[in-house]
């Protein structure tokens, strides 16, 4: 799949700009605070209907403008789509070939994208919240009814820590914290099964890509660490089961903090390399590693689900990789994946994929094509 047209309207410091793309790497070029990540990170909204910079989508509206609006064109094996995000104080709408969409989940899946931006790096060492964060964005585009759990999960949570806190202050009868929790475990072990799933074929990906980066020299293991002991039990039945016993433990101690104490909104992600913790004994060089054999095992798990490439959002990362993770980065999505890339300068990248790349020069919310 490609991004063959986006236009912008009042986002960020574009006023209306439409912009056509090449299905190949597309360089943007320009000095800082000028726009270029404000329009990779248009790209990302118009395929996940949020941010991956601020939560507050007011942010992304031209000061002093009532809306901002992404439309774009995206080309798939299928054929054409055309997707449309529009922003006001009223909300958000979202449509698809003209059709606006009641809910997000049946939105998000009609354009992938991987971005890869220097922040990306603290997915391995990181807080826990960036890696929860990463797992929800990723599996959500390859399975939109995980959105739809997640949503339910985060809900029934927010009222039953409310409850909690309610039961702090004076002693009722539990009967509704009982149900609360009951549909906590619904919604959650749904969460946890998929979550599960995806970094099974995460790892399988992971694995032989940074073994291959390496040179051989590394074996990189990711681990799924729920806040519950579910140790080999995957099927949905035993993930239930752990997590309603290990509710019955610690239901007095959860009254008394008023807050959930367990659940998919406390996992986390391990990652080994030669089986030594590499976000506490890694090396800069390995962590770094590891988070580029991650973003390329993403973009292998997308098409291997969805029988296409996603689109590759590179944010200024190639001025954070060393020539040799640079080049491997290049080769390994020459020729197959839309990439976009943003740069200050392409002096010092030599590999043959920029030199074939059509370049955009960004200067004050304002895009053109170099010809």
């Amino acid at each position: 799949m490609y991004i063959k047209q986006l236009q912008l309207s009042h986002y960020r410091n574009y006023e209306n700009v439409t912009v056509a793309f090449e299905n190949k790497v597309n360089v943007i070029l320009g000095e800082n605070a000028q726009g270029k990540t404000n329009l990779i990170e248009s790209i990302f909204v118009l395929a996940l209907a949020k941010s991956h910079r601020t939560p507050r989508d007011k942010e992304l509206i031209t000061w002093e403008q009532d809306y901002a609006r992404i439309e774009g064109i995206v080309e798939r094996r299928n054929g054409s789509l055309k997707l449309d995000v529009i922003i006001s104080d009223k909300g958000k709408k979202v449509k698809l070939n003209h059709l606006e969409q009641r809910k997000l989940s049946e939105y998000i899946g009609s354009a992938n994208v991987v971005m890869f931006a220097p922040e990306d790096l603290n997915i391995v060492k990181g807080a826990p919240q960036i890696r929860r964060r990463f797992l929800d964005m990723e599996i959500g585009q390859i399975n939109p009814v995980y959105l739809h759990y997640l949503g339910k999960y985060q809900k029934i949570l927010q009222q039953r820590n409310h409850l909690l806190k309610e039961l702090q202050k004076q002693k009722q009868n539990r009967v509704m914290l009982d149900v609360l929790t009951e549909q906590l475990v619904e919604a959650g072990s749904k969460v946890i099964e998929r979550r599960y799933e995806f970094l099974q074929l995460l790892q399988s990906w992971a694995e032989t890509i940074h073994f291959d980066i390496s040179r051989g020299k590394e074996s990189l293991k990711l681990e799924y660490k729920p806040s519950i002991d579910v140790s080999e039990k995957t099927e949905l039945s035993k993930i239930e089961q752990v997590f309603f016993e290990a509710f019955e433990k610690i239901v007095d101690k959860e009254i008394m903090r008023g807050s959930t104490l367990i659940g998919p909104h406390r996992d986390d992600i391990g990652f080994t390399v030669n089986e030594k913790d590499v976000q506490v004994y890694g090396s800069q060089g390995q962590q770094r590693t590891t988070a580029l054999s991650v973003k390329l095992a993403e973009i292998e798990l997308i098409k291997d689900k969805i029988g296409e490439y996603p689109i590759l959002l590179l944010d200024d990362v190639l001025s954070e990789l060393d020539d040799f993770r640079q080049s491997h980065l290049l080769h390994a999505i020459q020729g197959k994946v839309q990439t976009f890339v943003t740069t200050t300068s392409i002096d010092g990248i030599d590999h043959q994929t920029l030199k074939e790349a059509a370049t955009f020069i960004v200067t004050q919310g304002d895009i053109e094509k170099v010809k």
